[in-house]
């Protein structure tokens, strides 16, 4: 009887604990699916944000398409919103057949390719150096460098530089003065940081140059943060009209941009109009849309294929570990 009541007791305790254990399982189960509803329910509200800034970036490219392809009976309603209503394609035939315009992209173009080429390399010159713990004064040039990117002279004491440089309505103005971002600078000189010294002491060790293991290591593996400061420089020269506004007068170095300023503050005076041979307000608006969908189509196009380093590019320089 002892005996049975010790199995009986032994039996009970046993079966009390494989519940307890089925209980703390099915409570584990219930929290993991909390969990995994509450990360699906994280990532739904993440996909519908980002949905919506997509549709705010995208839905003005689309009523400018629109706008540019369409009649102009149709814009003089304002009826075009998201679709082009009687097709027209007058306004890229002026874009297209006016050499002002066409002139102004070549040379934008230009501009673009040898500010962001310039750029990058004054950018890698300026941060290669400051990664070596024997340069003497490393501190020091930081410290000025940094100060640079929170303060600066301002416009007047700039133009009056500009003027004592003989830059003044010369074309290197738009070149020179733009040529080294110091933010950039330092996401360069933070991915370098993320190098190996180990890399470049073997290479020290070979004999090689200083300028053979920048070449010969660092440029290699700084690939994704090169392209992505390459797009920074590229958008930031294509879409810049500020400082051709300022020093610029001669109209045969207008930038693209510059143009297309002047040509919207200038498009509702009936004369501009006119000599833009588009007496109607219909067609101006639609000329508008146009030179703007000419203008930022191209610097678009660059994106897709510097995309696969962007994301890369731009988190690689700011984790330190």
């Amino acid at each position: 009887m002892a005996r049975g009541l010790a199995m009986t007791r032994k039996f009970n305790t046993k079966g009390f604990a494989l519940s307890k254990k089925k209980e703390a399982d099915e409570d584990s189960s219930i929290t993991r699916m909390v969990k995994s509803d509450g990360t699906k329910a994280g990532d739904l509200v993440f996909i519908i944000i980002c949905v919506i800034i997509g549709l705010i970036c995208i839905i003005p490219m689309i009523n400018l398409l629109a706008r540019s392809l369409s009649a102009s009976d149709f814009l003089v309603k304002r009826e075009v919103y998201l679709i082009p209503k009687g097709i027209n394609l007058d306004a890229y035939t002026t874009v297209l057949g006016d050499p002002k315009y066409i002139k102004a992209f070549v040379w934008t173009v230009f501009l673009t390719v040898i500010c962001t080429f310039l750029s990058l390399t004054m950018t890698v010159l300026c941060a290669y150096p400051l990664i070596f713990s024997k340069l003497k004064g490393r501190s020091f040039f930081n410290i000025v460098i940094t100060i640079t990117m929170f303060f600066n002279a301002g416009t007047i004491p700039n133009y009056l530089l500009m003027k004592e440089l003989n830059l003044l309505d010369n074309p290197l103005v738009l070149i020179v003065p733009g040529c080294l971002s110091v933010y950039n600078m330092i996401i360069m000189r933070s991915f370098f940081y993320g190098i190996p010294d180990s890399l470049r002491e073997s290479a020290e060790i070979d004999g090689a140059s200083f300028f053979r293991i920048l070449w010969s290591i660092y440029l290699p593996l700084s690939k994704p943060v090169i392209a992505t400061l390459a797009l920074f420089y590229a958008v930031g020269r294509w879409n810049g009209y500020s400082d051709a506004l300022m020093y610029m007068k001669n109209k045969d170095f207008y930038p693209l941009q510059l143009l297309l300023y002047n040509i919207l503050n200038n498009m509702n005076s009936v004369e501009v109009a006119t000599q833009e041979g588009f007496s109607t307000p219909g067609l101006s608006e639609s000329l508008k849309a146009a030179i703007v969908m000419f203008s930022t189509i191209p610097i678009l196009c660059i994106y897709p294929f510097l995309q696969k380093y962007f994301i890369h590019g731009v988190t690689l320089g700011a984790v330190k570990e």
